[in-house]
This record gives structure tokens, sequence and C-alpha cells, in this order.
């Protein structure tokens, strides 16, 4: 809960300005329902909770005489003296026509004309009043450096994080385009990963196209060596042939010539 030492206070003179608008804008109420609520708040009231969406409690209560004071500087002089303004127009207005009709015609008597200044002379003291509580131009204007300076440091703490933002935004950057050399290294590292587990699979299981070309080759190998074989023993046959007709005619010679 916000708690607020005085409404004479800054801070309580700008609660005041929030629950007149409060009560007129939001609320719709009536003038004179707003001047009563705010002379009772002015004066004795603690929470007001029940007047503005807020939970502020004030600690001191002004009483009716330092109540009424800021009541009607606050409240009366800053939002009514133009109401009150209005009315000593009007009851000067109605007093020229009073006095004239008095000079002219005898349709007036002397006590009506009497009233007519006695009304004009109570706007004019209500108006002196009204005037005597002038709110001071200080506080104001000392309430709006204070403004000013807290937009001022706003403004620099809304500086400071754009600032921060932006580095956060290069930084960033900076680190998108590292993850991006990252996964870009990765995926080399995988494809490479890759055809090594193949070229491990193909040492582990042979290629099937591989196998029959092997199978193949050993089938011509068998054959080459029977051919050989074959080659072999028919080298043989004609050696043997050629043996003996080497030992025939010799035989023949041997005979021929004992013969």
């Amino acid at each position: 809960m916000e708690k607020i030492d005085s409404l004479m206070s800054l801070e309580g003179r700008a609660l005041l300005r929030s629950i007149y608008h409060e009560l007129r804008y939001e609320k719709q109420s009536g003038s004179l329902a707003i001047l009563l609520t705010l002379w009772k708040i002015c004066v004795f009231e603690r929470d007001m909770h029940k007047y503005i969406k807020r939970e502020v409690q004030i600690t001191y209560v002004l009483g009716f005489w330092r109540g009424t004071m800021l009541w009607m500087q606050e409240v009366v002089n800053r939002y009514f003296f133009s109401v009150i303004n209005s009315f000593v127009y009007f009851g000067a207005a109605i007093l020229l026509v009073l006095i004239g009709l008095r000079r002219f015609s005898d349709l007036l008597t002397d006590e009506m004309v009497i009233a007519g200044v006695i009304f004009e002379a109570g706007m004019l003291a209500t108006m002196f009043i009204v005037m005597l509580f002038t709110p001071d131009d200080e506080l104001e204007q000392y309430d709006n450096k204070g403004n000013n300076s807290d937009s001022e440091m706003l403004m620099d703490e809304v500086g400071e994080i754009s600032v921060d933002f932006a580095s956060a935004v290069v930084q960033l950057e900076e680190i998108s385009e590292t993850m991006k050399a990252f996964v870009a290294n990765q995926g080399l590292i995988l494809s490479r990963l890759e055809s090594l587990n193949q070229s491990y699979a193909d040492m582990s299981n042979p290629n099937p196209k591989m196998i029959g070309i092997m199978e193949k080759t050993n089938a011509e190998l068998q054959n080459l060596q029977q051919n050989i074989e074959t080659l072999n023993k028919a080298a043989e046959a004609i050696k043997r042939a050629e043996i003996e007709a080497a030992v025939r005619k010799e035989l023949e010679r041997i005979l021929q010539s004992r013969i």
C-alpha cells in the first residue's frame, strides 16, 4: 500500500487532482457532490481506495482549518473559479438592470435594489476569498521540475536500455554467424563420417557384385587349371610318342647295320 505523509505535500496535491479527475470524468459525479467529497477528503479522510483505483493511505490528517484551506486552494480555486467569476458577472448584470429599472420606473422598490446590491457584494466577497487561496505557482513549477527530472531520468534509462539492447543484438548476430559456421563444419564432418562408415561396411560386408566377379574368376581359374593339366598330358603323350619313334628308328638302324 502506498503511503503519503500529508495532502499538503506535492504527492498529496497530485493525489487530490487525480481524485478530482476520477470523480469528474470517470464516475460523472455532479459539481456539488465533488466539492463535498473532496472537502471530506481534505479534512479527515485517510483511506483513498474508495475514491481512486489505488491503495493509498494518508498518514497525517489536516483537520478542519488546514483541510479547508487546502480544499479552497486545490479544488475551489483551481476548478471552480470560472463558475464563481461567472456568478459575479451575472450579479453585476442583474444589479445594473435593477438600478436602471428603478431609475426610470416605479415598478421596483428600494428593497429589491438593495437585495441586488447585497447579492453582488456577496459574490464579490466570495470571489475575494477564493482568490485569496490561489495556489502557489512555485509549487507547480517545482512539481513540473520534478516531473521533468523524472522524465529525463526515464529517457536516460530508456537510452541505456536501447544501447544495451543494440549491443545484445550485435552479440546475437555474432553468435548466429558462429553457429552457422559450426553447423557447416558439423555437416562436413558428418558427411566424412558417413563415407568412412560406408567404407568400413564395404570392407566387412563385400559387395554382391564383387562376390560374383570373384566366383566367376575362380571358375575361370579352375577351367584354366584343367586346360593346363590337359596340355601337360598331351605334351607327355607327344613326348612319349616321339621317344618311341626315336627308339624305333634307332632299332631299325641297328638292325639294318647288322643285316
